[in-house]
């Protein structure tokens, strides 16, 4: 049984400096909040775009880079959830209909943007998938991320049939790793991914594993092996490793 959370903290934007949003209260596109109590160092993302379904448009990877580059220097962080606040959706993928005001080089560095806001939150195999499904490749990493997922010959039959895939269908592909029946509320999958939350953030902290890593690299300083693996890389060949 899912525990209930009373203690909530308020969204609030992290706006993305010197962009405007087109949410549906006139307020950022991405918000933030913070739980509190037994669930203090779990940190929810809204992506708030109802009017795109929360297509990634200009304002959207902007203030989305910009939350995550705050989030990723607060140590209370532990754990991050990205949810939906758009009922129905998680995220429609790329806004075409933008990108088809852009010129060639302003879609050039967009494009470039997406791929490192994808790297941070492993999901442009999906976005590919939605795009390939109108017509276009996949531009922000979905053709190197999902055939190291799938498999090159899985990854190919998906990429050039556009499929939509069901919750079910991405569970048994390995796509996801988890897949729920949907509630009266509409929202399963997010107390699913809650309850996975609340898994992790008992586990070893920041603090914690950053000491480990001291002890651990502390005891490879005065190894020959060492010396050795910085020896052939200036040297430019194969390291010859002793164990020692």
């Amino acid at each position: 049984m899912l525990r209930v959370l009373c203690l909530l903290r308020p969204w609030r934007p992290l706006r993305a400096r010197g962009c405007a949003s087109d949410s549906a209260a006139g307020g950022s596109e991405i918000q933030v909040r913070t739980l509190a109590g037994p669930d203090q160092g779990i940190t929810e993302i809204l992506m708030n775009r109802p009017r795109a379904r929360n297509a990634l448009g200009n304002v959207f990877v902007s203030e989305l880079l910009e939350t995550l580059a705050q989030l990723r220097e607060d140590r209370q962080v532990r754990v991050l959830l990205f949810r939906s606040g758009v009922k129905g959706v998680f995220c429609a993928g790329a806004d075409l209909k933008e990108r088809e005001q852009m010129s060639e080089a302003e879609v050039g560095v967009f494009v470039q943007r997406l791929r490192g806001l994808m790297n941070d939150i492993a999901s442009s195999a999906i976005m590919g998938l939605i795009e390939t499904t109108r017509g276009l490749l996949p531009g922000a990493g979905g053709t190197q991320r999902l055939p190291r997922c799938l498999g090159v010959a899985l990854a190919k039959e998906l990429i050039f049939t556009g499929r939509r895939l069901s919750g079910t269908e991405a569970h048994a592909l390995g796509l996801v790793n988890h897949a729920v029946a949907q509630n009266e509320e509409g929202d399963a999958a997010y107390h699913r991914a809650r309850a996975l939350a609340q898994e992790i953030l008992p586990q070893v902290d920041i603090a914690s594993g950053m000491a480990i890593e001291g002890m651990c690299y502390a005891q490879n300083i005065p190894t020959r092996d060492r010396l050795e693996g910085m020896a052939a890389f200036r040297e430019k060949r194969p390291p010859t490793f002793v164990g020692e």
